[in-house]
């Protein structure tokens, strides 16, 4: 008997595991235990084993793809079975999962405002189903809907300024169309279409919505009304202004103003030369001056393809002294380019969790100077008897385990509706990767060896590199460090990793002047940063714990005790 296969939570922070790699195909057998697929999570990519045995009769989505947990993953059955109850009736199968098993059909709805419309011009009403009016055929009508183009990043409806063609106008390719009021500027808009202009969506001074029906441009016989209601039979939202009432051709009034301008010169009006913005771009790139450039447009308008064809002569004498020229400057040639990168689940998970804590916790701030002169001998001596090499994160990670034991209202987890006092401490240890931020955990390192703490340290963030961590490496921190110094920061503060109540942001031991003895010598100093969750932790506690952890280090004899 089929069963489906659902997306498992494989962390606690897992929303949706993207597929990177099947080891099954359609009709390939599977047994209980085996290997099935390869799922990356927010924090790892791991191997996903077979619970059931059959044939594989569906997969949910292709390699590379996310699911949701508890969507449908797949389905294992008998050979030949047919599973297409069983997917169409899961609650919470995915909706790509849907469509392949089931064959397409018609929009489940189309709004019936339309249907008004379609009696005035006289036209047959179109069949309806049970599934709702049939689609309307435009195949074959021989004119183009223009659509509002998006001419800012932030424009969202643009205003017609003005219209410089009217209904039953020829239109060009390339010529001037209308004005439009952007939020940024007015624009001219050049057509891309050429043929007559049959319908235009909105009047002068209305607005229109971005990828809404602007106009619509083709053969003069062209069934331009049957193509609009086509447009929004399949969804497009109709153009603001347009009514039922205004499907005949008629004289625009702005239109007509348009076209009741004085003629002036060639392509100059009022010290303004008439020319597109693309061919004005085009001339300063070239470094044309277009006003020496004879337009082929509308009343002269200087187009792209006059820049393109532009060939310059030789200038005349100058008759009278010339001014000053200005310096030459060099012509720089660059391009544009960028590329958009898919968010990996990790860089997801990293942007929610880090957002709601930033925004959710009430952070604040303790910032204290270590002298490490002292860890640096202590250092140097340790290593020469060590069986693997110290570091100062491994140094810190000891004397921060050591403070929380001190300080027990530091080692506390928020959990919503209540707070959890640990009186285990596991540190989490902020490791990058290619990815984005892991944090696998120390755990017990108060009761752990300096050496013992390094080794466990390399080999996490080796099993995090190599994608190798499982779900008890992460889990389960009570504190977090975060270690920069190796960077060369000085000094930064870091987001809490909930539910912890307390991040250190560790910055980098610089040799400055300080005062010892009253005298100024050189020394090694290291600044760190407790971020705090107020909820849970007051601004006196945390000054306790870093006075200690500071004590720690200046004298670290006293972290071996």
């Amino acid at each position: 008997m089929a069963e489906i296969i659902r997306m498992p939570k494989m962390s606690d922070t897992m929303t949706e595991g993207v597929v990177a790699k099947w080891h099954k195909k359609v009709g390939d057998t599977v047994k209980s235990g085996e290997l099935m697929a390869e799922i990356e999570t927010d924090k790892a990519t791991m191997d996903y084993e077979s619970f059931n045995s059959g044939t594989v009769l569906y997969l949910g989505v292709p390699e590379g793809q996310a699911v949701k947990v508890n969507d449908v993953l797949a389905i294992v059955g008998n050979k030949e079975e047919d599973y297409s109850a069983l997917l169409s009736g899961a609650a919470n199968a995915a909706a790509d999962g849907g469509k392949a098993a089931t064959p397409a059909s018609a929009p489940a709805s189309i709004p019936a405002a339309g249907a008004p419309a379609a009696k005035e011009e006289q036209e047959p009403v179109p069949e309806t189903t049970a599934a709702g009016p049939a689609p309307i055929d435009a195949a074959g009508i021989k004119a183009d809907i223009v659509l509002m183009p998006k001419m800012s990043d932030t424009m969202i409806e643009g205003v017609i300024a003005a219209w410089h063609k009217k209904v039953g106008d020829p239109v060009k390719a390339n010529e001037l169309l209308a004005e439009i009021e952007t939020d940024k500027a007015t624009m001219e808009y050049e057509s891309y279409h050429a043929g007559t202009l049959l319908y235009i969506g909105a009047q002068a001074g209305q607005s229109v919505a971005v990828n809404s029906v602007l106009a619509i441009i083709g053969e003069k016989d062209a069934d331009w009304n049957r193509l609009l209601k086509a447009h929004e039979a399949k969804g497009a939202a109709p153009a603001e202004g347009v009514k039922s009432e205004e499907k005949k051709p008629a004289a625009a009034p702005a239109a007509q103003q348009s076209h009741a301008q004085g003629a002036s010169a060639p392509h100059e009006t009022n010290g303004r030369i008439k020319a597109s913005p693309l061919a004005k771009k085009l001339a300063i790139d070239k470094g044309v001056d277009i006003g020496r450039i004879e337009g082929s447009g509308d009343q002269g308008r200087i187009t792209k393809r006059d820049v393109e064809n532009y060939k310059p002569t030789a200038a005349p004498a100058a008759a009278t002294k010339p001014a000053a020229a200005a310096p030459p400057l060099p012509k720089v040639v660059g391009e544009e380019s960028f590329e958009d990168v898919p968010l990996s689940q990790m860089r997801k998970t990293i942007a929610k969790r880090l957002a709601e804590s930033k925004f959710s916790a009430p952070h604040f701030y303790l910032t204290m100077e270590i002298n490490m002169d002292k860890a640096v001998e202590a250092r140097k001596s340790i290593n020469e008897v060590s069986p693997v090499k110290i570091s100062f994160n491994d140094m810190v990670i000891k004397a921060v385990a050591a403070a929380l034991r001190q300080h027990p209202d530091v080692n506390v987890s928020w959990l919503g509706d209540k707070m959890r006092k640990n009186h285990h401490i596991h540190i989490g240890v902020a490791v990058a990767v290619k990815e984005g931020l892991l944090v696998p955990v120390i755990r017990f390192a108060d009761n752990k060896s300096l050496s013992h703490i390094s080794n466990e340290v390399k080999a996490l963030a080796q099993k995090a590199q190599e994608k190798k961590l499982q779900p008890s490496d992460w889990e389960g921190s009570t504190f977090t460090v975060s270690n920069l110094g190796m960077f060369g920061i000085e000094e930064f503060t870091a987001i809490i990793n909930p539910p912890d109540a307390c991040i250190l942001a560790v910055g980098g031991i610089k040799e400055t002047a300080v005062v010892k003895n009253g005298q100024l010598a050189a020394g090694n100093v290291m600044k760190v940063t407790l971020s705090c969750d107020h909820r849970a932790v007051d601004g006196a506690v945390g000054s306790a714990f870093l006075k200690t952890f500071k004590g720690l280090l200046e004298d670290p004899v006293r972290i071996l005790i």
